[in-house]
This record gives C-alpha cells, sequence and structure tokens, in this order.
C-alpha cells in the first residue's frame, strides 16, 4: 500500500501470563475493509425519565466525553407496559405497581444533550399498558418493601390474592403502541435521525413469568409474531426509515428455546426460536413486500468464571471454541440434548439462517442489547471482556448495536478508548494465539491512519 501510516497501539494488559505468551499476527491493510457502527459504543438506563429530577450538566459532560453513541432507555421488562400517553408503567419485578415514566422527557433529553448521540426505546406487543396507580399494592403498609414477595401479582388485588388488571391497565393494540412515533415526530418535532432505533418490546420468550399477570403459558411464539408484525408494519408506514430491532432474545437458553422447548412451527416441523424466527419473518416479508426486521437483537447474562469470562468474545463468531456453559444451544441438534452441540458461534449461525430463508443480500444486523451479570469484579477482566467484545463486534462488522446493562469498573475506559481512537472502517486480522492475545484494527476514513486495539 502506498501510504504511510500513523499506528497506535491501545493495550489491555489483563492478567500476568499475558506478558509471557507470544503470537504471530496477520494484518493484511489491502483488503476490503466495512464501517464501524457508532451505536456500539452504547449503554442502558443512563438519563432520567422524572421532569422533577434531571441530570446535572456534568452528568452530560461525562456523557459526551466518554463516547457514549446510543442510549437504550426502555428499562427493559419495564417496556412492555408502558403507556406514552400517560407517561406511565408498570413495574413486573415490584407487584406490577404502576409508576410515573416520562419517556418524552429523557428522549428530548439526550436530544439536547448529546450530539449526534441516538436514543433507543421500544414498542409493546403483550396487549396492554398501564392505566393508573390508584390500584398500587402498599407495600409499606403491610412491611413486606423488602421484595420478598416483590414477584407476586398483588397490584389490582383489593387486599386478596385475586389480580383484577383492569383497575390498573388498559388494552393496548397496535395503533397505540405506534402512535408514539407520529407524536414525537409530528407532533413534538424531535429529530427524527435520531430516533431510528425501536426494540420489538423485550424478551417475549419469558413474558409467561415477568407479566404473568396478562401473558399464560399458553402464549405461544405464533401469538407474539401475529403482534410483531402487526405493530412492525405499521411502524414502518409511519417512519420508513426506522430501524426495527428484534424480537429480543432473553438468553442463551431462550436463544434457542420458546417456554422451555423448540418451537413446532406453521409446517409442524421444530425448530430453535431463533431460526424459526427468522423463518417467520423471511415468509411474511415475501408475503408482503415489507421490510420487518433491521437488527437481529439478543440478551446475554452469562454468570460464568474468570476464565470463560475472558474468552466470552468468542460465543459470538468462533466455530471452533467450546463453551462449557453451552445449554440452549442443544438444541439446534438432531435430538433435544445432543451433547456434542457445545459450540455456540450463535451470530454465525444467523448469518447462515438469515441467508437461507430472506438471502444473500438481507441487510439485517446483529446487536446486544442488553448484557451482564458476570460475576467478577476484577476490572482488569470486565475490561478485557468489554474490550474484546466491542473489538469482535467491530471487526466483524454486522454487529450494529452494543449496550450493556450492567456496567462495571474499567468499562468507562474501555469505552472511552474505542470511541475516540476507533476509526470509521474495519477488518478483521489473525492470530495464532487467539486464547491469549487479540487484536482488532480500524481505518481512519482517509486511511492514511491504523489504529490497533491488542
Amino acid at each position: 500500500m502506498d501510504r504511510i501510516f500513523t499506528t497506535i497501539c491501545i493495550l489491555f494488559l489483563t492478567v500476568s501470563y499475558v506478558f509471557a505468551q507470544t503470537a504471530t499476527v496477520d494484518i493484511n491493510v489491502n483488503q476490503a475493509t466495512h464501517p464501524v457502527h457508532p451505536t456500539l459504543f452504547g449503554r442502558n438506563n443512563s438519563a432520567s425519565d422524572e421532569p422533577s429530577n434531571p441530570l446535572q450538566a456534568s452528568d452530560w459532560k461525562y456523557f459526551r466525553e466518554a463516547g457514549v453513541r446510543i442510549f437504550r432507555e426502555n428499562q427493559g421488562n419495564n417496556t412492555t407496559k408502558y403507556n406514552w400517553r400517560r407517561k406511565l408503567s408498570s413495574h413486573p419485578d415490584w407487584y406490577n405497581n404502576i409508576y410515573s415514566s416520562d419517556w418524552e422527557f429523557e428522549a428530548k433529553s439526550i436530544i439536547d444533550n448529546v450530539p449526534g448521540a441516538q436514543v433507543f426505546y421500544g414498542f409493546q406487543l403483550a396487549g396492554y399498558a398501564a392505566k393508573s396507580d390508584t390500584a398500587n399494592f402498599d407495600c409499606w403498609s403491610y412491611d413486606q418493601c423488602s421484595g420478598n414477595d416483590a414477584s407476586e401479582n398483588w397490584c389490582g388485588a383489593k387486599g386478596s390474592n385475586v389480580c383484577d388488571i383492569s383497575r390498573y391497565l388498559e388494552k393496548w393494540n397496535a395503533d397505540s403502541t405506534t402512535g408514539i412515533v407520529k407524536h414525537w415526530i409530528n407532533d413534538l418535532k424531535l429529530d427524527s435521525t435520531r430516533l431510528k432505533y425501536w426494540n420489538m418490546d423485550n424478551e417475549p420468550e419469558v413474558w409467561c413469568y415477568t407479566h404473568d399477570d396478562v401473558i399464560s403459558t399458553s402464549y405461544s411464539a405464533e401469538n407474539y409474531l401475529t403482534s410483531y408484525f402487526a405493530v412492525a408494519k405499521k411502524a414502518r408506514a409511519m417512519f420508513p426509515g426506522i430501524k426495527l430491532v428484534g424480537p429480543v432474545f432473553t438468553n442463551e437458553w431462550q436463544w434457542y428455546a420458546w417456554n422451555n422447548a423448540k418451537v413446532v412451527g406453521n409446517d409442524g416441523k421444530n425448530y430453535p426460536w431463533v431460526e424459526y424466527f427468522i423463518k417467520r419473518v423471511a415468509e411474511e416479508e415475501k408475503e408482503t413486500g415489507i421490510r420487518l426486521l433491521d437488527v437481529l437483537d439478543f440478551h446475554f447474562y452469562p454468570g460464568t468464571d474468570q476464565a470463560t469470562t475472558l474468552q466470552l468474545h468468542r460465543i459470538w463468531f468462533d466455530t471452533t471454541w467450546v463453551y462449557n456453559d453451552a445449554n440452549g444451544v442443544k438444541l439446534v441438534g438432531k435430538y433435544d440434548w445432543n451433547d456434542e452441540v457445545d459450540k455456540e458461534y450463535i451470530f454465525q449461525r444467523c448469518r447462515q439462517w438469515l441467508t437461507q430463508y430472506i438471502g444473500a443480500n438481507h441487510g439485517v444486523s446483529m446487536g446486544l442489547s442488553e448484557c451482564g451479570d458476570l460475576y467478577n469484579s476484577d476490572p482488569n477482566v470486565i475490561a478485557s471482556f468489554y474490550a474484546s467484545t466491542l473489538g469482535v463486534f467491530i471487526s466483524e462488522g454486522d454487529v450494529e448495536l452494543f449496550t450493556p446493562w450492567t456496567w462495571s469498573t474499567g468499562m468507562w475506559e474501555v469505552l472511552h478508548l474505542f470511541s475516540r481512537y476507533a476509526g470509521s472502517q474495519s477488518f478483521k486480522v489473525t492470530t495464532s494465539n487467539e486464547q491469549n492475545i487479540s487484536v482488532y484494527p480500524t481505518f481512519s476514513t482517509l486511511k492514511d491512519t491504523l489504529s490497533l486495539f491488542i
């Protein structure tokens, strides 16, 4: 190549044995590159949804300087019953009690204070939204605010254990949930280019546990898909440039299972849930001609040991890595418990399924909108995990979103380095010792600077 490169080496030195390792690194600067998505530099639950308790100027300055480029603020499980008209939501982990939550204030605050950053919310697909807090369970009067019984459905129970959802919820159809887009963009004149990303609710595979006041165990994948398609079509018609992000898979087991089993498809065959979701999206898109998925979205809460945490970045694409905690992935085998299936490479599998069902030019990217519960307090381990995951996502090119849920010591520094020094384009390199040393390169726009994250 006939350009001179300025090379920036940023080292994440994790544990002492790294110093003793050697590796050969093959960097081919002449290969094709792909864009680095700024929306990989994100977080969950950063801003305030309380107008009476806004963030301080120093908080916004911190976010800007750290390089946060996307704010996912839909609060996870509390998305499912959010009512944007009343600015209320229901807390499934706190008796289903209703509380105030002003997404509108929050979104405007982010748009005003962090130039260029995306604001990431979600639609409701379960059919109900918060109506009133007058039927909240008064745990203070019953000395039960320790949370030991917080998952009980005692909102609307009138002092008994019989929950009357009509006292605190109202029905919420596809027109109601997508109406927020029209209101925010047409009525409030919020910048639509800053509001592109919308989750298709949150973790539907476990609604019969998290939202069992309105969803029973008989609620099927097809029930969810019916709601998904209705909302997706209306949202696309209102906002053609929208990014539909779904179905927001719960965790490794639910990547493959719906209600603890494979999905029985509309053709009578059994499918891992993620494969069936892609298949049904492909069928509906072919029938209607409407694009119904932009980002295939996952959650991941591994809760594993230190040694595995340092290798977790390999779970997404590495077809050789054996994941000792593999569980749901066994459902991709011929039998439900094929013990030989212990290599996840879930995003690589999704690439194959997307091409198989939608076609080679499907244009669907991947996202990880929640990640946490690593059960490790060592900042070096956490920083290495976060840096390695960011590096893999940047290098592969078709991962568009990353917004960790749990935020630990060491992550601010990693985010700051990547957001400041990563270029606008990337490519893959290989090392001879991937278990201990990884290298992630990026180019500047003019390809006059090569940055290496090691």
